[in-house]
């Protein structure tokens, strides 16, 4: 009968078993596994929503980037002030990386102070709030004897959640852990920082780096620890931060190596993604925060909200009989008097259920044995869901690690820190042996930071500091690239004066202004058959124009190109001229008119002398031809010969132009406004409509035409019937060959070093020095200069100057386009260093994207000076007080590089401001110009 009431009495024990109630009672709170990895996919989803441009807006985990990249190197040294501000009181520090240490040496030594925050300022105005900051920052430096007129690097620990768009620059999204000061959220938290070391006065501080105290944590804890690419912060606040793969973050340029991204995983959750693990306890505290609806997987966490959760789940309990025999006092109804420290308190080892005792009498309670066996039971099941779910996300994170990298098994240290993961006896071990279990495959190391993270955010600012002071070299080296207004108004004067110079009969002049003997643009009303035959380069162009009788019929177009061979551009002339002809006749026969005369134009790009439309006389060789025989004759007539000798077909060779003039006239026929012609491209040169009474250099200008004997036979007609005031008004188009401005030393005021040399190393030093600043046939080679320069300095491909680099002419000017072009990423331009042999990391494709760019703009900008002082002399000749006028535009430069024309159009309005100038690509080229040419001259010469 004993035995019976003894199984009895045990029996009833064992049902009455405190903890055994808790568990049923707090069942919601007891995750296992399969759930856990469940909040983990779940979180590894979030994380790719955050990570995407076009999801991140709509995301509850930013993953915000935070530019932090580098971690040191070893080279970084000196003093750096720190402030470390995220709670209700904030650090300033002293840190000294000592002089030939380096920080891998361990040549780190910090001096801290810590400053209270008063309470009304937690919810005042933010700029009294940084005041308080930086006076105290300022006490610091006088207490201990800091030099005040010195300039100190200053790293800024801020631990809110921020939009990082620099290193330096971050945009305060939301406040959190009960700051709500007024006035701050979406400004730029360290610009609100130097405006308030400016106001407090007297110091001289450098704000290099803004750090979030979990990015500070992996940063101080990698300092030891080369496999530390994660931090992770548990304490009043909880937060984690990794190293992503760059290409995978969306929001920042560039997609080679890594960039430590900012999780904010607090608010995991706000989205609903945690619904289902929501208990009524959580749903209390957060109804009853000062943020409800957000952060809420941090309040499922964190040190801030375990206290009140154990509170809240004591207080039910005790309301339904089931601890205190249903007693409950005041204090258990009031917020926040049981904390996290009460919480580890009960949970320790030895002591805990007599701390737990003390805690439960400081609230006015009578516990029993089994209501402290109870109450220490609910903090282990609260504080265990919080490492529990603390683990699934660091799985999330280190599972997206390990497949980024590609890895079947991931070595990788985490950096802890936060008062909970300290405090807590029992947290660390539960995190640890939770992360393991969930990642089997992956050997995860803790590394407790033991500093804090006012020593990450000074190594993170040392290493920002290194990169500043390469990038202050970077841009001191292409300053000399940048014109300011007043140095593009004067190359615009030196232009002009250049043009009239040149208009001149006599005195030298640096820009030749070459007549064209062209005195029309296109009217509309050109029809019949031309050729067209265009030899610019390595390639020689023959082109069937027909022009219908009216503009809207449009105009039919039939051509070939021909290749010409390396053997005829650099043997005899009249090897070369042959070749055209059989190409000539080749065309013909493709197109079955052999037998027909047509009449034909003859782009020959390359500077001539002209005394008539159809002559041309050559001045020199230049894109690579040789051919003998050549200078000084007229290629018009070489041409005939040619087709005379071949003896198959005839031509009536009208018309010879330059490729600029051409390229006029083929957009004048779309566009009758358009009487200035560009070329930008390998070369460059402008043409343009001059009143040809300025045109000195002919006689028709002083009203006798009788003697200008180089005008075709029409035009004389036309001409001797003119009244001499009606001569006066007629224009001729003029080629400029504005390449030569500088020649003179009218440019050395901004020539670089690097022009110098790419002009000495060119086949003709000290000409053309317009055009060796502006064309893509020395753009690349300028950049291939200062890229060497850079590298030599140290500041570029670690400073290792390879034979590539070395090499004339290798880095040629489409490179610039590809480079700067703003849909390639930073890998891209990191893959075209390599096709040259010039190995990159991401910082080194970024300053080659910058000398891109300086060269390139720089350029572009010359050219605007120059067509604002043709522009703006139309107009004067005029005497117009507004010109609206079009500019027909060829050239691979123009049409390719993603800037090069935008540039130059903004800085013509900017220095033409009274003229309305229309840029016209050319479709077709200057062929088509060289048939109109024909077709005009022709018309005229019928009428």
């Amino acid at each position: 009968m004993l035995a019976v009431h003894l199984v009895s009495f045990f029996f009833t024990k064992l049902q009455e078993d405190p903890t055994k109630k808790v568990d049923r009672f707090l069942h919601a709170m007891r995750l296992h596994d399969d759930q856990l990895n469940d909040i983990s996919a779940r979180f590894q989803a979030e994380m790719k929503k955050g990570l995407s441009a076009e999801s991140n807006a709509a995301a509850a985990v930013k993953m915000l980037p935070t530019h932090v990249r580098s971690t040191p190197d070893g080279s970084e040294k000196g003093q750096f002030m720190a402030l470390d501000f995220g709670g209700s009181k904030f650090k300033v520090l002293q840190v000294k990386v000592r002089e030939g240490m380096g920080i891998r040496k361990g040549g780190v030594e910090m001096d801290e102070k810590t400053y209270r925050i008063p309470k009304e300022l937690l919810t005042g105005r933010g700029t009294e709030l940084f005041d308080h900051v930086t006076e105290s920052l300022k006490d610091f430096l006088h207490e201990r004897n800091i030099s005040l007129e010195k300039k100190h690097p200053l790293a800024f620990t801020f631990s809110f959640p921020c939009e990082q768009t620099a290193l330096n620059r971050g945009l305060l999204l939301s406040w959190s852990k009960n700051f709500r000061a007024r006035g701050l959220q979406g400004k730029d938290v360290v610009q609100v920082l130097r405006d308030s070391i400016d106001r407090t006065g007297g110091m001289d501080m450098e704000v290099l780096a803004m750090v979030n105290d979990t990015v500070a944590t992996m940063m101080t804890c990698g300092f030891d620890d080369q496999y530390c690419q994660a931090g992770l912060i548990i304490g009043t606040g909880t937060n984690a931060c990794y190293m992503e793969e760059l290409r995978h973050v969306d929001l920042v340029e560039g997609d080679e190596g890594r960039m430590c991204v900012n999780t904010e995983w607090g608010a995991f959750g706000d989205d609903g993604a945690l619904d289902d693990f929501i208990t009524e306890f959580d749903r209390d505290v957060d109804a009853a925060s000062n943020n409800p609806g957000k952060q809420i997987f941090e309040k499922m966490i964190s040190g801030m909200y375990l206290g009140e959760l154990v509170r809240l789940v004591v207080l039910k309990m005790a309301k339904v009989g089931k601890l205190f025999d249903g007693r409950v006092s005041d204090a258990l109804r009031t917020k926040g008097k049981i904390t996290t420290a009460h919480v580890a308190a009960m949970e320790e080892y030895k002591n805990g259920l007599k701390n737990t005792r003390t805690i439960l009498e400081e609230l006015d309670l009578s516990p029993s044995d089994d209501d402290c066996i109870a109450v220490q039971h609910i903090s282990t099941i609260v504080s265990f869901r919080s490492s529990n779910l603390v683990a699934a996300g660091l799985a999330a994170i280190l599972t997206r690690i390990k497949h980024n990298r590609n890895r079947r098994a991931l070595r990788i240290t985490v950096g802890v820190d936060g008062t909970v993961y300290k405090t807590h006896p029992q947290y660390p071990k539960r995190l640890h042996k939770v992360v393991r279990r969930l990642l089997p495959d992956c050997h995860v190391r803790f590394a407790l930071s033991d500093s804090g993270s006012s020593k990450g955010a000074a190594l993170v600012t040392a290493v920002a500091q290194r990169l500043a002071s390469r990038k202050r070299q970077v841009d001191e080296t292409l300053s000399s690239f940048k014109l300011s207004q007043e140095q593009l108004q004067l190359v615009k004067a030196r232009m002009r004066a250049g043009l009239e110079a040149g208009l001149k009969s006599k005195g030298p002049s640096a820009i030749k202004m070459l007549p064209s003997f062209v005195y029309h643009t296109p009217d509309g009303t050109e029809n019949g058959k031309y050729l067209a035959l265009d030899l610019g380069g390595t390639n020689f162009r023959a082109m069937l124009v027909n022009f219908k009788k009216s503009l809207q019929q449009n105009v039919r177009l039939y051509h070939k190109i021909y290749t010409i061979p390396l053997e005829i551009m650099q043997g005899t002339g009249e090897e070369l001229f042959d070749h055209l002809a059989q190409c000539i006749g080749d065309f013909l026969d493709y197109m079955g008119m052999k037998n027909a005369r047509l009449p034909a134009g003859f782009t020959f790009s390359f500077p001539c002398e002209q005394t008539a439309i159809d002559t041309g006389t050559l001045v020199s060789w230049t894109k690579g031809f040789k051919a003998t025989n050549c200078e000084g004759h007229d290629v018009v007539s070489m041409l005939r010969e040619a087709i005379k000798r071949r003896n198959e077909f005839e031509l009536d060779i009208a018309a010879v132009v330059n490729d600029t003039v051409g390229t006029m006239m083929s957009c004048a026929y779309e566009d009758p406004q358009c009487e200035i012609g560009l070329i930008a491209g390998t070369g460059t040169n402008v043409c343009y409509m001059e009143e040809v009474k300025n045109i000195e250099k002919t006689e028709l200008q002083k009203g006798k035409p009788e003697k200008f004997k180089g005008t075709p036979d029409g035009e004389q007609d036309e001409v001797e019937e003119l009244s001499q005031g009606a001569a006066e008004m007629l224009k001729m188009c003029v080629n400029t060959e504005w390449g030569g401005l500088g020649d003179d030393g009218s440019l050395d005021d901004i020539i670089t070093p690097y022009d110098t040399e790419v002009d000495q190393n060119s086949v003709n030093p000290g000409k053309q020095r317009f055009e060796k600043l502006t064309s893509g046939m020395y753009l690349g080679e300028i950049v291939r200069q200062v890229l060497l320069d850079l590298t030599r300095g140290g500041l570029l491909f670690r400073g290792h100057v390879t034979e590539t680099l070395k090499t004339p002419g290798i880095f040629q000017t489409k490179y610039l386009s590809q480079i700067e072009s703003d849909r390639l990423a930073l890998l891209q331009v990191r893959s075209i260093l390599q096709q040259l042999g010039l190995n990159s990391n991401c910082d080194d494709s970024i300053i080659v994207k910058e000398v891109c760019g300086a060269v390139s703009r720089r350029a572009a900008q010359l050219c605007g000076a120059g067509m604002a002082a043709v522009v703006d002399k139309i107009r004067e000749n005029r005497g117009l007080d507004h010109l609206n006028i079009t500019v027909g535009v060829d050239g691979a430069l123009y049409k390719l590089h993603p800037h090069f024309s935008g540039v130059l159009q903004k800085t013509t309005k900017a220095l033409a401001p009274r003229c309305d100038v229309t840029f016209l690509p050319s479709e077709e080229g200057s062929g088509k110009g060289a048939a109109l040419i024909t077709a005009v001259a022709r018309k005229k010469k019928e009428i």
